[in-house]
């Protein structure tokens, strides 16, 4: 028979030493449950906070690159900037040309987005023919595809040269400073400041038609694709609770069918 662990046994008795054994109050199954919750919890909130945290997609924007349904899981310790002062004892890294990041939209409720990086602080950034060009060079871009059936204001040539082409599809905010950025032709992103468009070109609404990203909104970089469904925007539009609770029940009935398997897993590049 296995001792009770709950009893606390001394070190030394002498005979005849009165009994002070004391007895501890064994911890009931719910206290341990609760403990073991509460530490999930928190290192949930620190992975989630400062590591790792899971995104979905819900919109054309980056195919082929991303697709609609696409489960992400984006990296949040990679990208220096914000001045912490752990920045210099942790392996951080600036952000690069061509990066795909995770941002909060600078309007409305701040939805996050997804984009790739095209111009940082200081570049001057242009499109002519649907070619970019960062300060005075081309940029390859094998990930980006064109849709000859959709008509993009600015996706053949930007910035806009004048007060008119300003007014096409812009927010308003946008539209009342964009001209202001524009230098020679080029448009120059401002410090701490980034320019981000879709790699479905066509079809994204990115930093022509908004402004910049601030340093402070990016908050990663997607790193791999741990679940894929097939879906469409449609899927994605609130519905409501009762709507919400039909597609979950849809997706869970017909799962197997609809995952993309050789999505699973796959780098985000």
């Amino acid at each position: 028979m296995e001792a009770d662990t709950s009893i606390a046994q001394p070190a030394n008795i002498s005979a005849g030493a009165p009994d002070r054994v004391k007895l501890v109050p064994k911890r009931s199954t719910f206290a341990e449950y609760a403990e073991s919750l509460l530490v999930t919890v928190l290192l949930a909130l620190f992975g989630t906070t400062f590591i790792v945290q899971a995104f979905k997609i819900p919109s054309q924007s980056m195919e082929p690159t991303l697709l609609v349904g696409d489960h992400l899981l984006v990296n949040k310790f990679i990208f220096e900037g914000n001045g912490a002062w752990y920045e210099k004892i942790l392996p951080y890294r600036p952000i690069r040309h061509g990066d795909i990041v995770v941002f909060k939209f600078p309007f409305d409720d701040h939805p996050h987005y997804v984009k790739r990086v095209v111009g940082l602080p200081g570049d001057h950034v242009r499109i002519i023919n649907q070619h970019v060009y960062v300060n005075g060079d081309p940029v390859s871009e094998p990930y980006v595809v064109h849709d000859p059936a959709y008509e993009d204001p600015f996706g053949d040539n930007f910035p806009p040269a004048n007060r008119y082409f300003v007014e096409i599809g812009l927010r308003p905010e946008w539209a009342e400073q964009i001209l202001s950025h524009v230098h020679g032709g080029d448009l120059v992103v401002p410090a701490d400041n980034y320019f981000v468009m879709g790699d479905n070109r066509d079809r994204s609404w990115d930093s022509r038609y908004w402004g910049f990203v601030d340093r402070r909104a990016i908050m990663g970089r997607p790193i791999m694709v741990y679940w894929s469904v097939e879906a469409t925007s449609e899927d994605y539009v609130n519905r409501g609770f009762a709507g919400t609770l039909r597609a979950i029940g849809q997706n869970l009935l017909h799962l197997p069918s609809r995952t993309r398997w050789h999505r699973m897993m796959h780098e985000v590049h």
